[in-house]
């Protein structure tokens, strides 16, 4: 009964999924009716013409395949001249420098967030998931058997996170706070301020903070983008991220789990070495696209 219970749970949240709901729609077509379809659904800007990578990128493909140089395994927690060309370009914005240890490659930032759950979980935890928010949380904390407990974004405060909230559902089996800055849905941009709350509110209730922020420089108006990371001497920030959005290159599967945490408040040695073991069984990007995006300069300011 139970295992029927938990497969119910696993087919009610693949129907939630932007791909699930998409998969629907599809389903459902009239192949008689030709008039154009506009894909909502899912954030890949290379459906459109208007929009490319940069030559240089494609270029450096083409190289690192041609120097039959990296069609071997790369180490599972990704090559280390790529997690250091991360480090270095995440750093740029940071108080602190984060090293190439700081940084696991994953594929693409859905992997990441997997990572990030499949960390955090044990018997009895819970989560805190934005409302809205990006359905692959739920899909991957249901996997997980973790609880999920939805907080509200304020519209009439530009979609902020309802402090008040948070700290009424997090208790002592609360594991994770999911921020995603900028904000997808609902295209927010969370200023220093804010984010600062967010910091001092996961530090009183003792819990790191996830923070995706896939879209990090893609944004316009007043609200710069500010990393979550800024923060990571008040509290441990997990930050997600990939090449996808900003370097038009979602088919490339390259994404980042890191580790923001110049105070040693989460990483341990038992912390990571778990995290290494967990890479041990996962598929990352392929060793030529790890080589050509550090080779193509794409970690640079």
């Amino acid at each position: 009964m139970e295992n029927g219970s938990v497969n119910h749970e696993m087919e009610t949240a693949s129907t939630i999924t932007i791909k699930g709901i998409l998969s629907l729609l599809m389903q459902n077509l009239d192949e008689n009716n030709c008039k154009r379809l506009i894909p909502l659904g899912m954030g890949d800007p290379t459906l459109y013409s208007c929009f490319h990578t940069t030559h240089v990128a494609g270029q450096a493909v083409v190289e690192a395949l041609q120097s039959d140089k990296f069609n071997g395994y790369s180490p599972t927690v990704g090559l280390p001249q790529t997690r250091r060309a991360i480090a270095e370009y995440l750093s740029c914005d940071l108080p602190y420098k984060l090293s190439c240890d700081d940084v696991f490659i994953t594929s693409g930032c859905t992997q990441a967030i997997d990572v990030a759950l499949a960390m955090l979980a044990r018997p009895g935890a819970n989560v805190l998931i934005p409302r809205p928010g990006f359905p692959i949380y739920e899909l991957c904390a249901t996997f997980r058997r973790l609880e999920i407990r939805y907080y509200d974004l304020l519209p009439e405060n530009g979609w902020e996170v309802d402090l008040d909230s948070v700290e009424a559902l997090a208790d002592q089996n609360t594991v994770g706070f999911v921020i995603i800055n900028p904000g997808n849905p609902c295209g927010n941009v969370y200023s220093y301020q804010h984010l600062k709350k967010i910091a001092e509110t996961a530090e009183k209730l003792k819990i790191p903070v996830i923070a995706d922020e896939v879209y990090g420089h893609l944004v316009f108006g007043d609200n710069p983008f500010v990393p979550m990371g800024v923060f990571g001497s008040m509290v441990p920030v997990l930050t997600l991220g990939s090449l996808s959005k900003r370097w038009i290159v979602p088919g490339w599967r390259l994404g980042w789990f890191v580790i923001n945490d110049p105070s040693y408040m989460f990483k341990n040695p038992k912390i990571i070495e778990r995290i290494k073991k967990y890479f041990d069984i996962l598929g990352g990007p392929a060793t030529f696209i790890q080589v050509c995006i550090y080779g193509a300069g794409l970690f640079t300011n």
